[in-house]
């Protein structure tokens, strides 16, 4: 009971600071769960459970502020979900520690890909198949479905697999190479990661793992934190938040390199 009551704590503190940057906090939740305890593949499924709970509580406070472009999360997030399941069912065949450093990595270039500066773009591209001109929110961005399609559905594919949400990758890749402003990024990823952690833990389910005394305290307690999460992202300024974003990132990375190493 005191296992759960501590972890329940750090679960609150990771999902509120994580949904103001639009990520679920798999990152953190798996790394948490297993130091908790949890055999790897367990943790990841529990950490899919509390990341959709998480996401779908800050995606209602994005959705009321009309921050949620529904129409590119539909696009985009489609091949993600797929391969979440896909990802989610293969991950008892790949050892934990794999996993750990696959996502260590991925998580750094991610952050890395934060750094650069969004480039203005021309719209004239739109007319070209395969671009997608967006008006939302009052602002206007360039979706090159060429290039986001296919690494959502790698993002999907490792996401699942480790028992994360994918939000650390696809509000980099809305941000600066589809020029999606920060808030509806952010606002845009809560709902994306819903649904592919959603789609993770079936696949995780279907294999077998999952612990219900673990995941369902700790999910009710982070619904309160995605709740709150959600109401600060949107009082921060867009900048703050996206270099909030690229040093949880990189904070992440360490995190789950740190586990990898000490396993």
């Amino acid at each position: 009971m005191w296992r759960i009551i501590i972890i329940s704590v750090a679960v609150f503190v990771i999902a509120t600071v994580t949904t103001m940057v639009g990520r679920g906090g798999g990152n953190f939740y798996v790394p948490v769960l297993i130091a908790a305890g949890q055999p790897v593949h367990e943790a990841a499924t529990s950490g899919q459970f509390i990341l959709f709970f998480t996401a779908f509580a800050g995606m209602l406070i994005f959705q009321k502020h009309k921050a949620v472009d529904w129409k590119l999360a539909l696009v985009i997030d489609m091949p993600t979900n797929v391969m979440a399941f896909v990802g989610g069912y293969l991950s008892g065949y790949i050892s934990g520690v794999s996993l750990e450093f696959i996502l260590a990595a991925m998580l750094v270039i991610a952050g890395c890909f934060m750094l650069v500066r969004a480039r203005e773009r021309s719209l004239s591209a739109s007319k070209r198949f395969g671009f997608w001109q967006r008006r939302f929110g009052g602002e206007e961005y360039l979706v090159n479905l060429w290039l986001v399609i296919p690494i959502t559905a790698a993002v999907g594919l490792v996401a699942g697999a480790v028992g994360i949400s994918g939000g650390s990758f696809k509000i980099p890749l809305m941000v600066v190479a589809c020029g999606v402003p920060m808030r509806v990024a952010v606002g845009t990823s809560s709902a994306m990661v819903a649904a592919t952690a959603l789609m993770g833990f079936l696949g995780h389910t279907a294999g077998g793992d999952f612990n219900p005394e673990w995941a369902i305290p700790v999910a009710c307690v982070a619904v309160v934190g995605g709740l709150l999460g959600g109401k600060l992202a949107l009082k921060t300024q867009a900048g703050r938040l996206k270099l909030f974003f690229t040093l949880t990132t990189f904070a992440a990375a360490a995190f789950v390199l740190f586990n990898a190493l000490r396993s």
